[in-house]
C-alpha cells in the first residue's frame, strides 16, 4: 500500500477517511451503500440495479479470484465506486483473465482501500443510506465536501431508463410458446437465463416501451425488471404495469419490478433507512411456510400498512429480520412479484422454484 496513491473519502455528515486509491485515478459520488456477500463480486458490481450508488463490500478481501467474462450481469460495471478493506491486485483461480485493479481501470471505476469498513457499514447501518464522494485527484476534504453537495438524492431519481436497453433483443428458442415480454428497467443476464433455461423465448424491451409495441410480440407472459433509482419517480412505468394487468396474461415482477406492480395497486413505496444487500437475507414463504435464504439489492420498498389494508391484494412473503414485505400477489389476476433476487446470482437457490412457477402459469394459459 505504500506505493499506492493517497485517496479520500467523503460523507455528507462531513466524515473523512483516509485511504489507498485502487482502480481509476478519479472523484466518484453516490450514495452510499454496503453488500455483506463474500463471494460474486464481479456480479454485484456488473449488476444494474447498483447505478448510481458507491458499494462498500463487507468481506475483508475483494478481488483475490481475479475476474472473468463471464461472471457479469450486464455489459458493464454499474456502480459508481467501491470501498474495501482489502482491494486484491493478486488472484489465484486459474480460470480468471485480469485482475480486479486492471478490470476497474478499463472501466474508469474510482476505488478507495485501506478504510475501516466494519466503522463504516457501523455508520450507515446507525445513520441511514448518506452520499458521499471517492476521489485520488482531489486531496483537500474541504474541497470534496463542497463538491459532495452537487450528488443528487436518490429519492426521486429516474435511473431505470438510463440502464435499460436501447433496442430490443430475444434470447432462447424462436419457437417456444412461452413467450415472453421483459419489460427492462435494468434486468440482470441471469433472470433472462432462468427463464431461457426452462424453454422461453424472451424479448426484451427498452423501459418506456409502450404496451402497443409490447402486444405485437404476442407475448404469452410478462415480466417486469429490477432496477435501480426510486420506484415512485417513474410514472411512465406504473401506468404500462396497470396496462399489462388489464391484458390478463401471467406477470411477475423482481426487486424494482415487485415495487411497481404494488404502485400499480395504488400501494405506495418508500426509500428505506440503509436497504438490503447481501445473499443472506431469511424470508418466510407464507404459502407453504417455509423459509428461503435469498439474495437482496434494494433501498426502496413496498408499505407494509397499505399492503395489510388492500383487500385485493396477498403478501406471500415477509422479510424474517424486519418483517418488511418480500412478495405478493394480486388476487383474481396471474400477477405476483418478490422484493429479493430469486436467481441469486451470486447467492443461494432457494427460491428458483418461482421461475418454475411463472413458467407452468404461462404453459397453462397458453393450454
Amino acid at each position: 500500500m505504500s506505493e499506492q496513491k493517497k485517496a479520500l473519502l467523503v460523507l455528507e455528515d462531513g466524515s473523512v477517511y483516509e485511504g489507498k486509491a485502487f482502480g481509476a485515478v478519479g472523484t466518484t459520488g453516490g450514495e452510499l451503500c454496503f453488500n455483506t456477500g463474500m463471494t460474486g463480486y464481479q456480479e454485484v458490481f456488473t449488476d444494474p440495479s447498483y447505478y448510481g450508488q458507491v458499494l462498500i463490500m463487507n468481506s475483508v478481501h475483494i478481488g483475490n479470484y481475479g475476474v472473468k467474462e463471464d461472471d457479469v450481469e450486464s455489459e458493464s460495471v454499474k456502480i459508481k465506486g467501491l470501498i474495501g478493506r482489502n482491494l486484491e491486485e493478486l488472484y489465484s483461480r486459474k480460470l480468471a483473465k485480469g485482475s480486479l485493479d486492471e478490470y476497474l481501470k478499463a472501466q474508469n471505476i474510482v476505488a478507495i482501500e485501506g478504510v475501516d469498513t466494519r466503522a463504516l457499514v457501523t455508520k450507515v447501518r446507525e445513520e441511514g443510506a448518506l452520499n458521499c464522494l471517492i476521489s485520488s485527484e482531489i486531496l483537500d476534504a474541504e474541497v470534496l465536501k463542497a463538491k459532495l453537495a452537487e450528488v443528487p438524492s436518490m429519492a426521486g431519481l429516474e435511473l431505470a431508463s438510463i440502464v435499460s436497453t436501447q433496442v430490443p433483443y430475444e434470447l432462447g428458442d424462436p419457437a417456444s410458446p412461452i413467450r415472453i415480454a421483459v419489460l427492462d428497467f435494468g434486468t440482470k443476464r441471469n433472470i433472462l437465463n432462468c427463464m431461457v433455461e426452462r424453454g422461453a423465448l424472451v424479448k426484451v424491451f427498452p423501459a418506456k416501451t409502450p404496451l402497443e409495441e409490447l402486444k405485437a410480440f404476442s407475448p404469452a407472459g410478462y415480466f417486469i425488471s429490477n432496477g435501480p433509482g426510486d420506484p415512485a419517480a417513474m410514472p411512465y412505468a406504473v401506468e404500462t404495469v396497470k396496462q399489462v394487468l388489464q391484458e390478463e396474461k401471467p406477470t411477475f415482477g423482481i426487486c424494482l419490478g415487485h415495487q411497481l406492480l404494488a404502485l400499480a395497486n395504488d400501494i405506495p413505496t418508500f426509500k428505506m433507512h440503509h436497504g438490503h444487500r447481501g445473499m443472506n437475507h431469511p424470508v418466510k414463504n407464507l404459502l407453504t411456510g417455509k423459509c428461503e435464504i435469498t439474495t437482496q439489492n434494494h433501498g426502496f420498498g413496498v408499505d407494509p400498512e397499505a399492503v395489510r389494508n388492500a383487500e385485493h391484494i396477498e403478501i406471500t412473503h415477509v422479510n424474517l429480520n424486519d418483517n418488511s414485505i418480500e412478495g405478493i400477489r394480486v388476487k383474481g389476476k396471474p400477477a405476483f412479484s418478490v422484493q429479493y433476487h430469486p436467481e441469486a446470482t451470486p447467492g443461494p437457490h432457494d427460491s428458483r422454484y418461482l421461475f418454475d412457477e411463472f413458467v407452468a402459469m404461462i404453459k397453462e394459459h397458453v393450454a
